[in-house]
């Protein structure tokens, strides 16, 4: 599969001078903040033209990843259609590319295309697909998950902090939202970071589908914010059994990963969590 990337990637932070107020004191220091920038996702199949599917407001790196796993997870390609290529602004009006080379990225897929109303305009960093997509069309096109190893539960507890360890832009900046793919014996497969919660499980999405990693069923998903609605069905379309945040879940969310097999863990912290649904893929005398 070709991923076409000779150019140098945006920087995950931009430096920035601010007045720090310590007290009674007053410093002008240099700082980091989370870069925050524009991607557009397209797609193409053969011998058709590449269409614009959204923009979605990210943080540069691992935009390959980003743009494959939004269009897995919205539904645009099935895992059937196979990626042949991703680049930087091919396709793209040459005026445009030339003032934002690397904010547009083409998808290239093996078999044509139908965007038709799965386009969604501008996605922001914080609201996922805003409410474009129902539960009653996610059923119809990923079935619940079937039986799995139950995953240790000794383990799991863990795994919140340690996806906070490895987040190491966070570090940096504290302004950065983290997911990660974890086996049962609490080792890190990959972490991805982003200003938008939805896009770091995105981006996970496309290293399991550019990586050709078709086994996902014995892993967990962990994610630094809340749950929705959508991460629980990116998780679902991934394969991923076992769902784990640090703060709350939505009703909705829970709703979903009753529906679709998924073990949906929130507020892990330490030794304590609630077990929304489906408690039994979870082995609490393991680990």
């Amino acid at each position: 599969m070709d991923q076409v990337s000779a150019l140098p990637a945006r920087r995950p932070v931009t430096d920035r001078r601010v007045l720090a107020v310590r007290g009674e004191r007053r410093l002008e220091l240099p700082d980091e903040l989370v870069t925050e920038e524009p991607m557009e996702i397209r797609v193409t199949g053969p011998g058709q033209p590449a269409e614009t599917v959204a923009v979605t407001m990210r943080t540069p790196g691992n935009d390959f990843e980003l743009a494959v796993g939004f269009l897995l997870s919205e539904g645009v390609i099935g895992h059937g259609a196979w990626v042949r290529a991703v680049r930087y602004c091919d396709g793209a009006d040459d005026a445009a590319c030339a003032d934002d080379l690397l904010n547009t990225v083409t998808v290239h897929v093996d078999r044509p295309v139908d965007v038709g109303l799965r386009r969604i305009g501008t996605v922001n960093a914080s609201c996922g697909v805003c409410g474009s997509a129902s539960l009653d069309g996610l059923l119809a096109r990923c079935r619940p998950l079937g039986p799995a190893r139950p995953f240790p539960g000794g383990e799991l507890m863990q795994l919140p902090e340690r996806l906070r360890g490895a987040q190491r832009v966070f570090g940096r900046t504290g302004g950065l939202h983290g997911a990660g793919l974890f086996s049962g014996d609490g080792a890190s497969l990959a972490v991805r970071e982003d200003i938008g919660r939805h896009n770091a499980v995105d981006k996970l999405v496309g290293w399991a589908a550019l990586g050709r990693r078709e086994r996902l069923s014995d892993l967990a998903l962990v994610v630094s914010g809340r749950v929705s609605f959508e991460i629980v069905q990116k998780a679902a379309v991934a394969g991923v059994p076992v769902l784990v945040a640090v703060s709350a879940a939505s009703s909705l969310a829970a709703e979903t990963a009753e529906r679709l097999g998924i073990c949906l863990v929130g507020f892990a912290r330490g030794a304590s969590a609630n077990v929304y649904a489906h408690p039994e893929r979870i082995a609490w005398g393991e680990g």
